[in-house]
């Protein structure tokens, strides 16, 4: 299992779940010298970064980058699938198509956490039905790029679809599409899923990619998550890819990112 961090550009919104919003520059510096193995992108549009500083970056300090993820586009941009007019749906389209592109220069995965968008209560089939054409279109570009859709169940008070591991994977059989996982985050599934380690067992074969924050969503050793179970479990799994820690700045952003993995490489 590798160890990554994730990390946004100094324009992000607070609403961005990094511990460094700085000049990607920097941040990727400090990660690297942390020991980190790769840095998530939380990115707005793909044009907060450049494509040739990226590349030589993550050469220079021999990291990779698995994900970008997309809450800022729900956050900032207010754009999402199941919106219910079909414009700003296939504005959001052409947004997260934009970024598969570039994560396909990196060979990353694409997170759709809760740019999905929420669960219209009074027409809740037609929201759904909404969702799953729009990530379809987004997982069949993905196929066509090389990029696979991770979708991430998010906690009930931050969004209203989608909660839990097993949320997850309901729907993921009525979406119907190869290149689309999930990615579970355990700081969602400490609220929403009954067993941790239940969840990750059932979803072993759909899951690509995992976001670690402790129970208070700051560094993992900060809060009452059994890390070492939740770490056992996804070895006993044979999950091999990121564990990324997505976490508050908290009590400082050196401290938060510092003190993650040292507490996470007793077991990893």
């Amino acid at each position: 299992m590798k160890l990554g961090l994730a990390i946004a550009s100094e324009r992000a919104l607070p609403s961005a779940f990094v511990v460094f919003r700085d000049k990607l520059s920097k941040s990727i510096r400090k990660v690297a010298q942390l020991g980190y193995d790769g840095v998530e992108l939380a990115l707005l549009d793909s044009s907060q970064v450049s494509l040739p500083e990226i590349k030589a970056l993550l050469k220079e300090y021999r990291l990779e980058l698995p994900v970008i993820s997309t809450g800022q586009v729900f956050a900032d941009a207010k754009l999402w699938l199941t919106h219910p007019d079909a414009a700003i749906r296939q504005r959001t389209i052409q947004r997260l198509k934009s970024l598969i592109d570039l994560a396909s220069e990196f060979g990353a995965m694409v997170n759709i956490g809760r740019v999905r968008g929420p669960l219209d209560l009074q027409e809740p089939k037609a929201s759904e039905e909404r969702f799953i054409e729009g990530i379809r279109e987004c997982g069949e570009y993905g196929g066509s790029r090389g990029v696979r859709i991770i979708l991430e169940p998010v906690n009930r008070y931050e969004i209203n679809f989608i909660n839990s591991v097993l949320d997850g994977m309901e729907i993921l059989k009525k979406i119907g599409n190869g290149q689309i996982f999930l990615m579970p985050d355990v700081f969602h599934m400490n609220i929403e899923d009954a067993s941790i380690g239940g969840s990750l067992r059932a979803a072993k074969d759909v899951i690509a990619y995992v976001h670690f924050a402790d129970s208070n969503r700051w560094a993992p050793g900060d809060g009452h998550l059994d890390f070492p179970g939740i770490i056992n479990t996804l070895n006993e799994i044979g999950y091999a890819g990121f564990a990324t820690l997505e976490i508050l700045p908290y009590p400082d952003p050196d401290t938060a990112a510092s003190r993650g993995i040292q507490y996470l490489r007793k077991f990893i």
